[in-house]
């Protein structure tokens, strides 16, 4: 389709706008005509917004869906780790998550997962080995190496590390990192292996240190963890290096908004338009070297109208000259997608649960609203005719991991600050593995919220053993991560049981979010896996199951 529109075109490179017309053949922009100065009245154009690192199955919805919700936000294109799918399916949930891809008008750009399992410290339903890995970047579709988990094997020159990272470097695409915390020769050492980015700065010092070294620094405001206040600030002075990403969006919050987001509130705190919308429209782009436009003569007609600079609400998105939606209604429709999966668990028992005092150490998980490290406290639960108990009073509660892979007993530990005051939620969403999550009062209602995952081969449940008609479940099937019906209505499903959630006492502000990472052992200091307590400091586990 040809055509042309008018508006106030925002030139990010010349940091100029200027009233113009747009003339779009064949999806690419073939010419851009000055008509003067900026004109009241019209709206402003300007580059499509992209997320420079997320996991698509945090939103979960499958990759179609997912395209459905973000480009009602101006979102043009993703860059994607497949890396949850990866741990479950292996190379065939990276091919899947691709396909699925391919049937919308959105620029999905994945990358080849590096850390497949993450660690040797849980079990995971795939091993992508150097070879797999290489076999993954040799694929066009195949944009860059996912982020580097393993920052010990990098420090400590692990030859299956460097021949993944040396694959990267073959095939000329850029290697992201993962390192939180690691600064001075440590960071320098892991940033000079070849690793180009990090999205886990917890502090301005942190990401100043990175800086330092070369690295690009993506600031990240997803469901759980939230960096940008602590971040945003420097891309006053390092535009350049600077991208926006959520990294894990849960559905509820992809349908209210996106990177627009992050610009709306940048521009508030009276940062210049320019440098913001560079780290939301170019950054990336370049740094990645995607097919997507950039409002320039040539290019991909990939851009979008805002009403004004401030609020960047949406009016229309275009990918390749098509337009997908418009005024807070998207034009992709839903296709029902198939369904692939690993899940080979049988129900488990309320004695599954139960842990004796002599089976537990003084070593409790501090959770940390709207972050993904945890704290580690010394002291214990409630004992009760020799086993401990969630207490209520204390916010001392019981967290359970089990095995979803194969049978095997249940990891058993305990958590504060998840504030449930009755009932049990539960998650087959839980980084890197996803084997199933849960937290509870009670080892009833922990027990019902598995058996509703493992009946359903995935998904998030709440159950209260006392009142099972507040019991309810969002059924994901594909992988356990993601559900294959509308986004639409999985974001109010899920807003639903997040609410419940919240109804039976939790003061975070994601808990189920917040639940996912509580077996992320890459992240310190204290988690637990479905072999047992992990310390992420000393990388080892402290007890076994």
């Amino acid at each position: 389709m040809n055509f042309s529109v008018k508006g106030n075109i925002v030139d990010i490179t010349a940091k100029e706008i200027f009233f113009g017309e747009v003339q779009i053949e064949n999806g690419k922009i073939k010419s851009i005509e000055d008509l003067g100065e900026k004109q009241a009245g019209f709206p402003f154009l300007l580059p499509g917004f992209i997320d420079a690192h997320v996991h698509i199955e945090s939103s979960m919805l499958v990759p179609s869906e997912f395209a459905k919700l973000a480009v009602v936000h101006g979102t043009v294109a993703t860059i994607s780790d497949p890396h949850e799918i990866a741990n479950v399916c292996g190379i065939e949930g990276v091919n899947y998550m691709i396909e699925n891809g391919n049937t919308v008008p959105f620029k999905f750009n994945f990358g080849a997962p590096s850390c497949v399992p993450a660690t040797i410290f849980e079990t995971a339903g795939a091993t992508l080995d150097a070879c797999a890995v290489n076999e993954l970047l040799s694929k066009k579709e195949i944009l860059y190496l996912s982020e580097m988990m393993n920052f010990p094997g990098v420090l400590n020159n692990d030859q299956e590390v460097f021949a993944k990272i040396n694959s990267a470097k073959k095939y000329n695409k850029p290697v992201d990192g993962h390192a939180p915390g690691l600064m001075g020769a440590d960071a320098k050492k892991y940033i000079e292996s070849g690793i180009s980015t990090d999205h886990e700065c917890f502090t301005k010092e942190e990401a100043l240190d990175k800086l330092k070294y070369g690295m690009k620094i993506l600031i990240r405001e997803g469901s759980a963890a939230k960096n940008f206040e602590a971040l945003i600030d420097l891309l006053k002075d390092h535009g350049n290096e600077i991208m926006f990403c959520s990294d894990d969006k849960h559905p509820d919050n992809l349908v209210k908004g996106h990177i627009n987001e992050l610009c709306k509130r940048a521009v508030a705190k009276g940062i210049d338009v320019f440098k913001v919308l560079k780290a939301a429209c170019v950054n990336p782009v370049r740094h990645y070297k995607m097919d997507v436009g950039l409002l320039k003569e040539g290019d991909p007609a990939d851009f979008i109208m805002v009403n004004d600079l401030q609020d960047f609400k949406v009016k229309a998105t275009y990918i390749n000259g098509e337009l997908v939606a418009e005024n807070g209604v998207s034009k992709i429709k839903s296709k029902k997608a198939a369904v692939i999966n690993n899940f080979h668990c049988s129900a488990k028992e309320v004695n599954d649960f139960k842990i004796a005092v002599n089976d537990f150490k003084n070593e409790v998980i501090e959770a940390l609203d709207g972050q993904l490290i945890t704290g580690k406290l010394s002291i214990l639960p409630k004992e009760q005719n020799g086993f401990y108990e969630s207490d209520i009073e204390k916010d001392i509660l019981k967290i359970a991991v089990v095995n979803r892979y194969h049978d095997a007993p249940v990891a058993i530990a305990f958590i504060k600050n998840f504030g449930l005051k009755k009932g049990a939620i539960a998650s087959s969403v839980a980084h890197d593995s996803h084997n199933i999550i849960a937290v509870g009062v009670d080892d009833e209602s922990l027990c019902e919220a598995v058996n509703m995952i493992i009946e359903k081969k995935g998904g998030v449940s709440i159950s209260n053993s006392s009142d099972p008609t507040f019991n309810q479940i969002l059924p994901l099937p594909v992988a356990g991560l993601m559900s294959n019906e509308d986004g639409y209505k999985v974001a109010e499903m899920y807003t639903n049981i997040d609410a419940a959630a919240k109804e039976f006492g939790s003061k975070l502000s994601a808990p189920f979010m917040t639940l996912s990472f509580m077996a992320l052992l890459v992240i310190p200091h204290l988690k637990l896996s479905d072999k047992g307590l992990f310390d992420g400091d000393s990388f080892r586990l402290l007890t076994t199951v």
